[in-house]
């Protein structure tokens, strides 16, 4: 799947790249705003610790933000990541209650301030962007489930927000899920393709995001593909 991703998100922003430049030769500097704003897909490899209870995700990403000049930009963006729960953060579920229809799901929203720092030329442009915010998971299980006794504690089970005391799952604890919040930051690169004739901007980028969500840390890196404006 990965695989897949990574080569779809390739065609896409090679196909960007050969046709916007078309109109080059007759491109006039747009007027510069003030104002800035960004709308895209997002595309995520999780890292461990979080890869081993989510599989790659995907979600959405709004922007909007202050340019102080041509280099230098603030923004306040709003990322939403859907997770899918993997085989292992399910198994210990299934395997305790003996049931296999046990399914989960989450979400990752990320509320944040970052600083760019750009730099573009009549076509083509490149940036750095960093900040911070705060950081929202949650783990959600198809059900409710209720813990027995003597259940050996892995991260999976802390994953879906059961608490554990000497190395058991404490007993007749009934959960269909959990969230927390916490603070977090991000870095990354990215790179731009102005529309000919025009302010719009196609964009792609990398960012590694990281926050110590309670019982698993968040970690996660998304490719954005959008339009910059």
């Amino acid at each position: 799947m990965k695989k897949d991703i990574t080569h779809a998100a390739g065609a896409i922003i090679w196909s960007f790249i050969c046709v916007l430049p078309l109109h080059a030769q007759n491109y006039e500097p747009p007027t510069f705003s003030k104002l800035n704003s960004n709308a895209a897909f997002t595309i995520g490899a999780p890292l461990n610790p979080t890869a081993k209870y989510a599989t790659p995700t995907w979600g959405f990403v709004y922007g909007a933000g202050y340019n102080f000049g041509k280099h230098h930009s603030v923004i306040g963006e709003v990322m939403w990541n859907r997770l899918s729960a993997t085989n292992g953060a399910l198994t210990p579920i299934r395997t305790a209650l003996q049931n296999n229809n046990i399914n989960g799901h989450g979400n990752l929203v990320a509320l944040t301030a970052n600083y760019r720092l750009q730099f573009e030329g009549k076509g083509f442009g490149t940036y750095f962007i960093a900040g911070g915010g705060l950081y929202y998971r949650d783990a959600s299980l198809s059900q409710h489930v209720t813990v027995g006794s003597s259940v050996m504690c892995t991260p999976a089970w802390s994953w879906w927000g059961f608490n554990c005391t000497s190395g058991t799952v404490t007993s007749n604890q009934t959960l269909a899920g959990s969230s927390s919040t916490a603070p977090g930051g991000n870095v990354g690169i990215g790179f731009t393709v102005r529309f000919p004739d025009s302010q719009y901007k196609f964009y792609v980028e990398s960012r590694y995001h990281y926050a110590r969500n309670k019982f698993v840390a968040t970690q996660v890196i998304p490719i954005t593909v959008g339009v910059r404006f």
